[in-house]
C-alpha cells in the first residue's frame, strides 16, 4: 500500500475552497491501492486530523508525520492547493528539494502558469489567441483614458496571480477604473487589464498520461451575473453545460489548442483551461493548474461525462506521477 498525501489548504483567500477539493479528491482515492492521508497546509500550521479529530503536526524536515508512535513518509503527494504555496511553484519547490513526487506542475512552470501576464508572455509567440491587456503594479502611474482607449469599454481589471474570480471586475466606465484596481490591488500588487471578448465562454479540462495529453469534454459556462465571477462559480449563479453547446468542429478545436497549450507550458497532472469563442476562434483567458474539485466544480463534471470514474482519473494521475518522477 502507498502512502498518499493529499494537500489542500493554502495561503490566499481560496483557502477554504481548496478545502473542498481535498476533501473530494481523499474521498475518490482507491483505499485498495493507497493510505490516504487529508493534509492542510495552512497559516496556522501543516497538520494532518485523524478522524477522531486529533491533529498530527507535519514535520517539515523530511514532510512526515508520526502517528501513534509510527513515523509516515509519502510516496506522492497529490497536490490540491489553490494560490499560494500550492499553485504558485512553491511547494513544488519544497517537494523537489525532498525528491518526493507531487501531481501537479513543477516549480518553474507552476510560476509562470499562475502569473496570468508571464503565462500569456510565454503563449504568444506560439500563436494562441488571447484579448488585448495592459499591465500595472501597485503604485504605478496610469492613464484612465489612454487605458479605455486602448483596450476598448468595457474591460476587465484582474488580480495578476490569484484565482476563483477574486480581485476581478469588470470595467464600463472609465470612471470605475480606480475602484476596480482598488479590489485587484488588495488582492495582488500585480493587475492585468484585459479586453472584453463577446462569445461563448468554455472551459476544458486536461491531463497526460504517458506520452497522451487528454483534453476533456469542454463545458460551457453561461452565468447569471455579469460574468463568471465566484458567486457564478461557487454559489449556483452560472449553468455549466457539459458537454458544451457547440459544434464538433469547435469542441475539436478547443480541445487542441488546450493541449497544445499544455504542452507549450509543460504542464503535469489535471490542469484546466479557460477560453472564449471571439470570432469563431478560441481565444485563451488563463489555466489553472490546480484546478477546483469540489463537488461544485467543473473538473469532476467533465469527468463524469467520459462515463469514467473519479476514482479511475485519480488512480491514473498518482500512479504515472510516480512513474515518471526523476
Amino acid at each position: 500500500m502507498k502512502n498518499i498525501a493529499v494537500l489542500m489548504g493554502g495561503y490566499s483567500s481560496e483557502w477554504q475552497i481548496s478545502m473542498k477539493s481535498g476533501a473530494v479528491i481523499a474521498e475518490h482515492l482507491d483505499r485498495n491501492l493507497y493510505n490516504v492521508f487529508p493534509i492542510a497546509i495552512l497559516q496556522e500550521g501543516w497538520y494532518y486530523k485523524d478522524t477522531s479529530g486529533k491533529r498530527y503536526e507535519v514535520d517539515k524536515n523530511d514532510f512526515s508525520i508520526t502517528v501513534d508512535g509510527k513515523h509516515i513518509t509519502f510516496d506522492c503527494i497529490y497536490n490540491t492547493i489553490h494560490g499560494t504555496p500550492g499553485e504558485d511553484g512553491r511547494i513544488q519547490a519544497y517537494l523537489e528539494l525532498l525528491h518526493i513526487p507531487q501531481t501537479s506542475c513543477d516549480s518553474y512552470q507552476s510560476a509562470i502558469t499562475f502569473n496570468k501576464r508571464d503565462c500569456i508572455a510565454v503563449l504568444k509567440p506560439w500563436g494562441i489567441y488571447t484579448g488585448k491587456h495592459i499591465y500595472l503594479n501597485k503604485g504605478a502611474d496610469y492613464n484612465a483614458e489612454d487605458i479605455s482607449k486602448r483596450l476598448g469599454l468595457p474591460y476587465f481589471v484582474k488580480a495578476n496571480r490569484s484565482g476563483s474570480s477574486f480581485g476581478v471586475s469588470k470595467v464600463y466606465e472609465t470612471s470605475e477604473l480606480e475602484k476596480a484596481l482598488e479590489v485587484a490591488f488588495a488582492v495582488d500588487d500585480e493587475v492585468i487589464l484585459e479586453s472584453f471578448l463577446d462569445g461563448t465562454e468554455v472551459s476544458v479540462g486536461i491531463y497526460q498520461i504517458d506520452d497522451e495529453i487528454i483534453a476533456l469534454p469542454p463545458t460551457e459556462i453561461v452565468s447569471e451575473n455579469d460574468f463568471f465571477d465566484y458567486e457564478a462559480k461557487y454559489q449556483g449563479k452560472s449553468q455549466e453545460i457539459t458537454p458544451a453547446r457547440i459544434s464538433l468542429e469547435l469542441t475539436l478545436a478547443v480541445q487542441e489548442q488546450s493541449k497544445r497549450i499544455y504542452s507549450v507550458l509543460k504542464c503535469k497532472g489535471i490542469a484546466r483551461a479557460d477560453f472564449i469563442f471571439h470570432d469563431g476562434t478560441p481565444h485563451f483567458i488563463e489555466i489553472n493548474t490546480n484546478p477546483g474539485m469540489s463537488t461544485e466544480s467543473i473538473i469532476p463534471q467533465q469527468i463524469k461525462a467520459t462515463h469514467k470514474t473519479l476514482q479511475q482519473v485519480f488512480t491514473d494521475v498518482i500512479e504515472n506521477t510516480i512513474k515518471h518522477h526523476s
